[in-house]
């Protein structure tokens, strides 16, 4: 069930992507009167799954589900329709239109991937707003896992800045080490503020990581008793807060996690802070590592809470946007920089894992918005079989004055979706592997 949630997800995401994106080629090709032959939601080899005629256009499902397609008559593109190409231009085809016109067809798909990124994280912040922790006020300090260990961390280490710079926003903190390359991160231990350098392999191991490196440490005490499990039994009540753990340290709930994986299926001695008074509790640890209780987390700490009004998440939107921009641009330097980065290239399999194994709204925009932003800055990439290739070719025509070539446009082509089927396939393999040896 969970499998069928995320692909579900994932395949609504990604009709509305393509969908738009391709009603960005579909619109402008129809503006300038030039004849749109097919508009496909998903790619169908041999068949279809759905199609329908309108006019002089063919509307249908594929059932490949890794894209879509507009088809304009007397363009070379991926159907590699020699053969019209052989005969004499009509006035209704691609070819006989002026250069700015091909190029307004061409930008049509990225310019509504960009529009639809920010009104849908426009629509985000007025609908949910924007909650984060400051960094400032992860007053406990940061709980460690292995990798930040390894790196040179420590449990309660006060974060002040990555590579000198403040972050803001505590989530952040990994993703900001990753793109600025952060050669270290000042910490505050013991009073004293000191420099944790970060080498070329923990970079390369945190962008292939996918646990949660580091989080705010807070005191555990127990907020609410869930009905029958070994916390009710052993009598812990709301507002106890844990000392010790078998004689081990568990005042914070990263220790009391560690201590409590260990003894999955035993018997435990608790000692917990009961209005001032210590109190001893005998309680059993369920197979899962887990006593049954839920902790106070979200009250501890101060976050950032903004509400946007309808006219202020426009702006707020466009200036998400650009950040998602910018991160993105930076990953993609990463994979040139950083060893081993292209180890972290996924497929829609990595991309479906994203969405969560629950149904939730906020989460699903929210990687649809990311995902319409990559589309765009994918698609503009000057290679051939992308829109951002056509538009080199155009942009060539229009300062040179002379078109290039059908032989040459074709052989480019071909070259283009030989290297965008290689790095499909390569990120499926990546993929496939990880589900193999995870």
């Amino acid at each position: 069930m969970d499998i069928l949630i995320q692909a579900a997800q994932l395949i609504l995401s990604l009709s509305i992507l393509v969908i738009l994106h391709e009603g960005g080629h579909f619109l402008p090709a129809k503006l300038f009167k030039m004849r749109v032959e097919k508009f496909y939601l998903f790619f169908d080899p041999w068949f279809s799954l759905l199609k329908v005629k309108k006019g002089d256009t063919e509307y249908g499902i594929g059932w490949v589900p890794l894209g879509g397609y507009v088809k304009i008559s007397g363009m070379i593109d991926e159907s590699m329709d020699k053969e019209q190409m052989k005969l004499p231009a009509e006035p209704w085809e691609f070819r006989s239109k002026p250069a700015w016109q091909r190029l307004i067809v061409m930008i049509g798909g990225v310019t509504v991937n960009v529009i639809l990124g920010i009104l849908i994280y426009a629509g985000m912040l007025f609908v949910w707003g924007e909650e984060y922790l400051p960094t400032k006020n992860a007053k406990y300090g940061i709980a460690c896992d292995s990798l930040a260990l390894q790196m040179g961390l420590k449990d309660g280490d006060k974060i002040l800045s990555v590579g000198n710079v403040y972050v803001e926003n505590f989530n952040k903190i990994p993703v900001e080490i990753i793109l600025n390359s952060a050669t270290s991160v000042q910490v505050e231990r013991d009073g004293q503020k000191m420099d944790v350098p970060v080498s070329e392999e923990i970079q390369s191991k945190l962008i292939k990581s996918k646990d949660s490196f580091i989080t705010p440490r807070f005191p555990c005490e127990v907020d609410s008793i869930l009905p029958n499990q070994p916390a009710q039994k052993a009598g812990l009540l709301k507002g106890d807060k844990f000392v010790s753990i078998n004689g081990q340290d568990a005042i914070y709930f990263n220790d009391l996690t560690k201590i409590l994986s260990k003894n999955k299926g035993k018997t435990v001695e608790i000692v917990v802070n009961r209005n001032g008074e210590i109190k001893t509790l005998s309680a059993d640890v369920t197979e899962s590592g887990k006593l049954g209780f839920q902790h106070n987390y979200e009250k501890i700490f101060e976050f950032n809470i903004r509400k946007f009004s309808f006219f202020e998440s426009f702006p707020a939107g466009i200036r998400k946007g650009y950040e998602t921009f910018q991160s993105y641009i930076k990953q993609m330097k990463i994979l040139f920089t950083v060893k081993d980065a292209h180890e972290s290239i996924g497929s829609f399999i990595s991309i479906g894992k994203a969405y969560g194994k629950t149904w939730d709204w906020q989460r699903f925009w929210g990687i649809t918005a990311f995902l319409s932003i990559v589309l765009a800055i994918m698609n503009i990439l000057p290679i051939p079989a992308l829109d951002g290739g056509h538009v080199m070719f155009l942009l060539y025509e229009m300062i040179t004055g002379k078109k290039p070539g059908d032989k040459f446009m074709e052989y480019a082509q071909i070259v283009g979706m030989v290297l965008l089927l290689s790095l499909m396939v390569f990120a499926l393999g990546n993929d496939i592997f990880k589900l193999f040896t995870e």
